[in-house]
């Protein structure tokens, strides 16, 4: 048995003095492993051949992991001035690259030196770039076309209308027509309405009458809350009346062809609403009137307007089958089509 003193040093000297004999690490002390001759040095120590550094003379070599734990990472050294940085995917850093001489250029922009690509009709192909241009070309003409069509159909009586109104008239009607009306110094004030009842052979043989059926009224049904009314509704009735005032006295008395042509086209409009309302017997005449009333003056104003409506009733006409337009079905009168 060994005392203290041969453990501690200071029995040196003494019958058992001597180096005291290496000891045995216990088993719940860890060594870290010396160098295997023949293997390479663990990161962060000296090489083989090299000598350890003394402590004070440079970096204190980092301690070896214990066993099962990870080495603990060594920064690498800076680049030299000049040089390129090691960085690349593996340690997650980017270099970049400049354009190679022959490569592509990348997607986003011409390469250095080359003209940017074409763009718009220049990129098309030379045939494509025909059409496009006489497609343009045509659009610009017609452009150009209606609007000297109409500013002729609204600007005052001048050669150009003496000579071609007729051209003007066909360009402008029904499609184009411009009423300037709205922004005149007196703008209309009046609602007029047309009205028709026939004179009809029921199934029994009695003559009867209907009463006044307001064509005006089923237009504005057809054109309110509908974002894209049809021109039929909005100006058909409309222009065929104002047609007829046009044409005719105030005693009703046709002014020459355009007269007679206007009272067939109303004939037409009236027999094509009739053929709706359900009439059990042919249609022999028809009548029609307006209605005009004046618009009430707002509440601020000290202006007196009279809204009772004024009639202007125009006389019987006896219908032919040249007033059926076509689809109107008329009894009696579809044996002398």
């Amino acid at each position: 048995m060994r005392s203290d003193g041969h453990e501690d040093g200071a029995g040196v000297g003494g019958p058992g003095s001597g180096p005291p004999p290496p000891r045995t690490p216990a088993a719940d002390e860890s060594v870290p492993p010396g160098p295997v001759p023949g293997e390479p040095a663990p990161a962060g120590g000296p090489a083989p051949e090299e000598p350890a550094p003394t402590p004070g003379q440079g970096p204190e070599a980092p301690a070896s992991p214990a066993p099962g734990e990870r080495a603990p990472a060594v920064p690498e050294p800076a680049p030299a001035p000049g040089e390129p940085s090691p960085a690349g995917p593996a340690s997650g850093g980017s270099v970049p690259r400049g354009p190679v001489p022959g490569e592509p250029a990348p997607a986003g922009g011409p390469a250095p030196g080359e003209p940017a690509p074409a763009a718009g009709i220049g990129a098309l192909a030379l045939p494509y770039q025909v059409v496009a241009a006489i497609g343009l070309a045509l659009v610009g003409v017609f452009a150009c076309v209606h609007l000297a069509m109409v500013f002729l159909h609204v600007a005052p009586a001048n050669t150009v209308t003496r000579s071609h109104g007729d051209a003007v008239r066909w360009w402008t009607f029904p499609e184009f027509e411009q009423n300037w009306r709205l922004f005149a110094p007196n703008p209309l004030q009046q609602n007029v309405a047309v009205e028709v009842r026939a004179e009809y052979l029921a199934a029994d043989g009695q003559r009867r009458t209907t009463e006044w059926i307001d064509m005006t009224a089923q237009d504005a049904e057809e054109i309110r809350g509908n974002l894209f009314p049809s021109h039929v509704h909005q100006n058909q009735l409309r222009r065929g009346w104002d047609f007829y005032l046009g044409s005719h006295d105030a005693d009703n008395r046709a002014s020459g062809v355009r007269g007679r042509l206007a009272e067939q086209y109303l004939r037409r409009i009236a027999m094509q609403r009739l053929d709706g309302e359900g009439l059990d017997g042919p249609v022999q005449r028809v009548q029609l009137r307006s209605a005009s009333r004046s618009i009430k003056a707002p509440e601020w104003s000290a202006e007196k307007t009279d809204t009772r409506p004024v009639h202007r009733v125009l006389p019987w006409w006896t219908i032919t089958a040249a007033d059926l337009p076509e689809g109107v079905v008329n009894g009696r009168t579809e044996a002398l089509r």
